[in-house]
């Protein structure tokens, strides 16, 4: 269900070369996150003066928020190259060897979704991030005996959006650790401007505003809204993104001005009208809307839960006021209807 949602925060297949179009190159570039910006300028620039690899860098939060861009961006400026791959490709320790045996000196190894790493494959991964070396089991049985083959120093870039699911003795591993958090609309509007520039898209600042604020925090959300209401504008409104056509658009995309779709206000109705707004357990409720469980606690949860419209509580899933406002319905009344 979350591939066919507008205002999902994960990328599809199709989406890879439109978001690489649209990337910044560089940490000038780059919008928000002024603080993480901050801290990276130092480090890699601490590294260049050195003439050092830059310390293992872990980036979590959820995702759209940039940690794969943020990862180029810090090749690019440490001049080196980066090779990439994610914790479900890497399926055996020699497919990790193959891969950090080709890295030249200095040069990144970007692994997503590196949560989901084998076991088998986090324990060849161990020395070659403190030692930079690889030990290679040759034989087997009591005649076995292990190879210790030197690599090139290198930095590795982890992105997570469950950091709480990395093994304590790879997490520890990182020097630096940095959660991406969400945008604010100041920011995504700055950013809908800038997507607009490279795409020739006309957009006042008025109509990239009433996008950011639909965008739920997260740049990929806003460049996807942009490339979907920029045909809208096409077709019904000669080109040009105002508010007024912004807001139409949105309608038709069934998106609400803060961005909540069919998903999240089905999620939303559901606690309210069968559990009488909550608490109710995870599972249960995943069962009631026919979706997995996880893709509710990753993909809806966190920005129902940053909007503070849901809580997790030791029960369940609990809505708040907000929701039976934004629903146009009486909490009280309700509650006693449903007694």
């Amino acid at each position: 269900m979350d591939s066919e949602r507008i205002v999902a925060s994960k990328v599809t297949g199709e989406e890879v070369q439109y978001e690489g179009s649209l990337r910044p190159q560089r940490l000038s570039q780059f919008i928000g996150q002024d603080r993480l910006k901050e801290k990276l300028e130092i480090y890699i620039r601490a590294a260049l003066q050195r003439k050092e690899p830059l310390d293992h860098v872990l980036l979590h939060g959820p995702p759209g928020l940039g940690k794969t861009t943020l990862a180029f961006i810090i090749a690019r400026e440490m001049g080196v190259n980066i090779k990439v791959t994610s914790g479900p490709a890497v399926e055996r320790p020699g497919d990790l060897a193959a891969l950090l045996t080709a890295l030249a000196p200095g040069d990144i190894l970007f692994i997503d979704e590196i949560h989901r790493l084998q076991r088998s494959v986090e324990e060849i991964l161990y020395p070659a991030l403190e030692d930079f070396a690889l030990d290679i089991i040759i034989g087997k049985g009591p005649a076995a005996r292990t190879l210790r083959l030197d690599i090139s120093p290198f930095t590795l870039i982890g992105a997570t959006t469950r950091a709480g699911a990395i093994s304590s003795p790879l997490r520890d591993r990182f020097g630096i650790a940095e959660r991406v958090e969400y945008y604010d609309h100041v920011a995504l509007g700055e950013i809908i401007i800038r997507s607009a520039a490279l795409l020739n898209v006309i957009v006042d600042f008025t109509g990239a505003e009433k996008l950011a604020l639909a965008a739920r925090g997260t740049p990929r959300i806003a460049n996807r809204l942009l490339k979907r209401v920029r045909d809208y504008a096409q077709i019904k409104a000669g080109g040009a993104i105002t508010p007024d056509v912004a807001g139409a658009a949105l309608v038709v995309m069934d998106v609400d001005p803060i961005g909540l779709d069919r998903t999240d206000y089905l999620l939303m109705q559901t606690i309210v009208h069968k559990f009488a707004g909550g608490p109710v357990g995870l599972e249960t409720l995943a069962a009631a809307i026919n979706e997995e469980s996880n893709t509710i606690e990753e993909i809806y949860e966190p920005y129902l839960m940053k909007i503070g419209f849901l809580k997790r509580t030791a029960r369940g899933r609990v809505v708040t006021e907000k929701v039976y406002a934004h629903l146009k319905i009486s909490s009280d009344n309700y509650r006693q209807q449903t007694l």
